[in-house]
């Protein structure tokens, strides 16, 4: 007797696909990822704790195992697997890659691998705009959004805040790398309608500049370390996590995805909890802005930090995984799983043994 018809069959989802499938989707992702915030603030997924493979020879590289389950109506269990190697920017090749594995919740079966570097930076990017459309209900919309760190998450969070429809006046930039921050501004000076784009030659200048600042650096340790840069409480979406001094943190509203996920791994909140001994400084999490039952003062430096969770990345793979096998692009592996007829009957079961 034979269970393959109840196996799910295993295919692969290469980036080119993943690409087409998310292009010009924002709002669609965007949607999708607030409600994978609300399933989670309602107790309906699954997110352990993230583990951490590291290197004693290779302090700066890690590799990171993102477990995850989502309920429902497009419930998937899965594990996103993703890489930070910084020396790779040497090489010439990006910082990060990933895949991401989606589980049957009927049989547990892995049914599908997805290159998902571009999936974690779409997350990244709609889970910025869910927040900053949260966060901002109470603030008029930005005369000036600033970004330090000019990178591909830069460049995904910058396409999912234009489609909320609150477009400044201008734009700032700055990065280490004069070259990246040169290149970044080019990139928004041709999707602006001729906004201005403003290159500047230091991080506080850009940040006492800004209403809306998205700190998307690969900083390993806090940098921006005076309160008094903030002083006109501008919006921070924190998503490089690492930026900020323990000042300045302890100086603003902090608003996160998660509670026990973010206050680890040296986060600049993490930080701030070691200092302190406490989290008191944590004013709560998107969901509790989500539903209303937080509200978000508009006279005080608004601080977003989201560590980043798999029930994201599960919900845009499921999506995207959907909408590939919906135009045929699914890549089948046949016999990808072998010796499937392993049960037989009780009998023959109890012979084989």
């Amino acid at each position: 007797m034979s269970n393959q018809a109840d196996t799910p069959p295993f295919c692969v989802v290469p980036g080119s696909t993943v690409h087409q499938v998310l292009d010009g989707q924002q709002r669609e992702i965007i949607e999708l990822v607030e409600n994978a915030y609300r399933l989670h603030g309602e107790g309906r997924t699954i997110n352990p704790p993230s583990y951490f493979l590291q290197f004693p020879e290779r302090p700066t590289a890690r590799i990171i195992a993102l477990p995850a389950s989502v309920g429902g109506d497009r419930a998937v269990d899965g594990l996103k697997w993703i890489s930070s190697f910084p020396a790779n920017l040497d090489r010439g090749i990006p910082r990060a890659s990933a895949v991401l594995i989606l589980n049957d919740p009927a049989t547990g079966y892995p049914y599908a691998c997805l290159e998902s570097s571009i999936i974690s930076a779409v997350r990244t990017a709609a889970s910025a705009a869910v927040a900053a459309r949260a966060l901002s209900e109470n603030r008029p919309a930005p005369r000036r959004v600033g970004y330090l760190g000019t990178g591909l998450i830069a460049r995904y969070v910058h396409s999912h805040l234009s489609s909320l429809d609150r477009a400044p006046q201008e734009y700032a930039v700055h990065d280490l790398s004069a070259e990246y921050a040169r290149s970044f501004a080019g990139h928004l000076e041709r999707g602006t309608d001729g906004r201005s784009v403003h290159v500047l030659d230091s991080a506080e200048e850009l940040i006492r500049s800004c209403d809306v600042i998205v700190c998307a650096t690969t900083a390993a340790t806090p940098h921006l370390l005076e309160p008094s840069w903030f002083a006109h409480h501008p919006l921070v979406l924190h998503v490089s996590l690492r930026d900020l001094g323990t000042e300045v943190i302890l100086d603003s509203f902090n608003v996160v995805d998660d509670v026990e996920h973010v206050l680890k791994a040296n986060t600049s909140v993490h930080l701030a909890e070691q200092h302190t001994g406490g989290r008191d400084f944590l004013d709560g999490t998107l969901y509790d802005v989500l539903t209303g039952a937080l509200k978000v003062p508009a006279d005080r430096t608004v601080v977003f930090s989201p560590f980043g969770l798999g029930v994201l990345d599960l919900t845009v793979g499921k999506h995207v995984h959907t909408r590939a096998r919906e135009s045929g692009q699914l890549v089948a592996v046949d016999g990808f799983f072998h010796d499937l007829d392993r049960l037989g009957t009780p009998d023959a079961e109890a012979a084989r043994r």
